[in-house]
């Protein structure tokens, strides 16, 4: 178990949102000798979702009970909290709003910086609880008076990418049980204290207020008339020779191929959106390369700044499946200009763009533009000392 508090025991509040992985964070921590306390918490009815899919994500009935199982079972209290409201305010407004801007946003990572990990510690004051704790693949460590998130030791599970914005603050009084394990020894403790259901119970990976994964459709569900109001686009190159029509700029992104609807002859990405002109840009897959991009609202994490370090190296992740490409960074006020070694393909305003030395995640942001441009000549007096890729 990685925590910032390894030495000590204390009252621990754990997000349990029904599935295996917090779970199992439950019950090392309950083993371990820390009183837990569950929390699960219920971010949207799905009753007002619409789609076809039935629910079976973080809120649903069944996870709660299951939740609520394994605290019962061990004998710790369990609780409900209901965030709906500033669920809704903020993240799912956030998501439309995006769209609507030409954007593609990230509303788990966005979910994870403003709401969950506040309404946690909120929840935790009130009921004596010195730490939280989550499920979450990833590490945390002190180091140089700041702490710092690392990755977790399954790499194909790692959650660090998502977790970038949770202030200082927070980290502070934050546990990742699951951090030194891989995603087999999870299956393993569970299936040995007998927790079959859990081992055999399917991960979501969608977004849990779209459990059918259709966001066009949620989107014409939330916003009123936004059919009427985007239809007759077009779809056009760089130099504006247009192509035809589709559906509407919100329900297109960045570096998308199916699901256009034209054929053209070559294989088309979508490579800008144009949503003060309702269009979309085509173009191959070079048209999507970039060398550069800034990023905006940043939250630091190993170092507070990287202001007066100069060109820093470091591996950079444009979203969460993205492996990291090799990147220079340069901060200048509260942004980060990146610089990369290599041409990276499909960089998309409103994701998130990581910053990682090594394992250790040095901060983030959110991508506000991408930039063709040349990735600037290093050298001794500009660049701070390497970072280990």
């Amino acid at each position: 178990m990685n925590t910032n508090t390894s030495e000590s025991k204390g009252r621990v509040l754990v997000a349990m949102s029904g599935g295996i992985d917090s779970s199992v964070a439950a019950v090392l921590l309950h083993e371990q000798g820390y009183e837990v306390v569950g929390m699960t918490m219920k971010t949207w009815d799905y009753a007002s979702a619409g789609g076809s899919k039935k629910e079976t994500g973080c809120c649903s009935l069944d996870s709660i009970n299951d939740a609520r199982q394994i605290a019962v079972e061990l004998g710790f209290p369990h609780y409900i909290i209901d965030i709906r409201d500033e669920f809704g305010d903020f993240v799912i407004n956030n998501f439309t709003d995006e769209y609507l801007a030409g954007r593609t946003p990230n509303p788990c990572v966005l979910c994870n910086t403003h709401i969950k990990w506040d309404a946690l510690l909120r929840r935790a004051d009130q009921l004596g609880c010195q730490y939280i704790a989550t499920g979450h693949y990833a590490n945390i460590r002190l180091e140089n008076g700041r702490y710092v998130i690392s990755k977790g030791l399954d790499e194909n599970k790692d959650q660090s990418y998502a977790l970038w914005g949770v202030s200082q603050e927070s980290l502070a009084r934050t546990m990742f049980p699951l951090g030194a394990m891989r995603k087999t020894e999870i299956y393993d403790e569970a299936r040995r204290r007998g927790f079959t259901e859990l081992v055999n119970k399917p991960e979501s990976y969608e977004i849990c207020f779209i459990p059918d994964n259709d966001y066009r459709g949620f989107l014409r569900r939330r916003v009123e008339g936004l059919e009427a109001r985007v239809a007759g686009g077009e779809f056009v190159l760089r130099d504006g020779t247009v192509l035809g029509h589709h559906e509407g700029y919100p329900f297109y992104t960045i570096g998308q191929r199916k699901g256009l609807g034209i054929a053209l002859g070559f294989p088309a990405y979508v490579t800008e959106i144009r949503p003060e002109t309702n269009q979309v840009v085509l173009g191959n897959f070079d048209d999507l390369a970039s060398t550069r991009t800034l990023v905006g609202k940043l939250n630091m994490g190993k170092y507070a700044s990287l202001e007066g370090m100069g060109l820093v190296p470091a591996r950079t992740k444009i979203r969460y499946n993205h492996d990291g490409s090799p990147a220079f960074l340069e901060q200048i006020g509260d942004k980060i200009h990146v610089y990369f070694e290599e041409a990276v393909h499909a960089v998309t305003p409103g994701q998130a763009a990581v910053f990682y030395d090594g394992q250790d995640v040095i901060g983030g942001g959110w991508i506000e533009r991408h930039i063709i441009g040349e990735v600037p000549v290093s050298s001794p007096a500009t660049t701070h000392q390497v970072i280990s890729a």
